[in-house]
């Protein structure tokens, strides 16, 4: 029985029928489709549109944490659950979300983990004490979690390996829409502020935390009608004629059933298992996936979640003009980074691209070290352009990368698996950095960037040692004769 239900979208051209035996195969047809698809962009531009949400639910309440404390009369301790929820959330979400999207499909995972969205931004505006806001926060980080590597596979699935456009360029895509959505929460939040009552401003994280079920919602919708499986996951479960339904369906691609000896037969899925990834030949690509995700957290959670202190120390200003400033140089310096990032994923390898960018960083770090607490403005102008330099940097290189490395490193069979696993070490390194960056800033000062420009030069050194590129070949397309590093 085939996986994908419901009707085309679009009508079938009467073209010569291609043979579909294998996941290759499937690979193959898509990377070698010259015409644009409309439908296929609309798939990936949805699965942005889930990034999109995760980054507005994972920047929502910093706005808002101050009103949080005053309404409950909050400890430190139970401030830092509160804050902290989302994440433990996230780190478990991408851990089983990777697991389920593998092991049950994309459409199915992508339409279900928006209901954690929904649900748990409903219940955490309306959360009457503290502990019901720390459940629902946690859920929605499980939300979060989850969409995440189901929103890679289909960026990675559903576009051509090569050319404009191709899989590494729309993955790193992922990047500029996060720092849009960072920005987009905040003017939300900003109309929120006008739209409330002078009396009920309090109320203002409530609203914020209300309003994410409202792109959800719109989300579940649009998905519900445009979305499809994966034709590649199809495949790869044995499930050749449901590869074929997809094929036409999203591509227009007139294919038909032709098993090949030795494929699953239909019905029979392979293993979904974490210890696939430590084996060969995907062991060293697991190290560095996981070493760039981890580092990367670390040191963007130090810039991103210091940036309004740093700035505030630097310009000597008011809260309104270091949020605004800090926002300026997301605009500024981390989007168009990101964009940049997009046009060199698909025009130059990974492991360069990210190399360069870890490069600048630690430049970036090291400047801001010997810098210190600028007196005369000479100095203030450099270390704010310090900083934009590594946000610049962030979004071309490393961030972009991110996803781009762990995606296209893995088949089809465990490609969530191991996007899941290596951003369950991004939550890791960021809640290491929020622990232990408050103690190094109070002890040092700015002295602390010295130890987070080793963040930066870690994984310049695995990415020099494992010479693999992801970039070079389709993973899924054996039928590409080009060779692998």
């Amino acid at each position: 029985m085939s996986i994908l239900s419901g009707d085309p979208v679009f009508p079938t051209p009467r073209a010569e029928s291609m043979p579909v035996g294998s996941v290759s195969d499937v690979a193959h047809l898509i990377n070698t489709r010259s015409k644009k698809n409309t439908y296929a962009r609309m798939i990936v531009f949805l699965a942005l549109g889930g990034v999109f949400l995760d980054a507005y639910d994972l920047t929502t309440l910093s706005y808002g944490i101050d009103d949080v404390v005053r309404e409950f009369n909050l400890t430190p301790t139970i401030t830092g659950l509160v804050t902290s929820s989302i994440m433990l959330g996230t780190i478990l979400g991408n851990l089983i979300g990777g697991w389920l999207t593998d092991k049950y499909g994309r459409y199915s995972v992508f339409m279900a983990d928006m209901l954690f969205f929904v649900v748990s931004a409903i219940v955490a505006g309306l959360a009457p004490n503290v502990w019901v806001l720390i459940g629902a926060r946690f859920l929605m980080g499980i939300g979060v979690g989850i969409d995440l590597p189901v929103a890679m596979s289909y960026l990675a699935e559903f576009s051509k390996f090569t050319g404009k456009g191709n899989k590494a360029a729309r993955l790193a895509a992922w990047c500029p829409m996060w720092y849009a959505a960072s920005s987009v929460c905040f003017l939300i939040v900003f109309g929120l502020y006008f739209l409330l009552p002078q009396q009920h401003l309090a109320w203002l994280w409530r609203a914020s935390l209300l309003f994410g079920a409202v792109p959800a919602l719109l989300i579940i919708v649009v998905r519900s009608k445009f979305m499809n499986e994966s034709p590649l996951w199809a495949a790869n479960q044995g499930d050749l004629a449901g590869a074929v339904r997809i094929l036409r369906d999203s591509y227009g691609i007139n294919a038909h059933e032709a098993p090949a000896e030795g494929n699953p037969p239909p019905g029979k899925a392979p293993k979904v298992s974490f210890r696939i990834l430590f084996q060969k030949p995907y062991r060293e690509r697991t190290l560095v996936a996981g070493v760039m995700n981890l580092c990367i957290s670390f040191e963007y959670t130090a810039i991103a979640f210091f940036l309004p202190s740093i700035l505030a120390q630097f310009l000597g200003a008011g809260v309104f003009e270091t949020i605004s400033a800090s926002l300026g140089l997301n605009a500024l310096f981390a989007f168009t980074g990101g964009l940049l990032g997009m046009r060199l994923a698909w025009k130059y390898p990974s492991r360069h691209v990210a190399i360069a960018g870890f490069a600048l960083q630690f430049i970036a770090l090291i400047s801001l070290a010997l810098i210190g607490h600028p007196q005369a403005l000479t100095g203030v102008v450099i270390a704010i352009l310090m900083l934009g330099l590594w946000l610049f940097a962030e979004g071309f290189g490393p961030g972009a990368q991110l996803m781009i490395y762990p995606a296209l490193s893995y088949p089809t069979s465990i490609r969530a698996t191991g996007v899941g696993f290596s951003r369950s070490l991004s939550g890791i390194g960021s809640a290491l950095a929020l622990f232990i960056l408050p103690i190094l800033q109070a002890a040092w000062g700015t002295d602390m960037f010295w130890i987070v420009s080793i963040s930066a030069i870690i994984p310049i050194l695995f990415l020099l040692a494992v010479r693999y590129e992801p970039t070079h070949q389709d993973i899924d397309d054996l039928n590409d004769s080009r060779s692998t590093l």
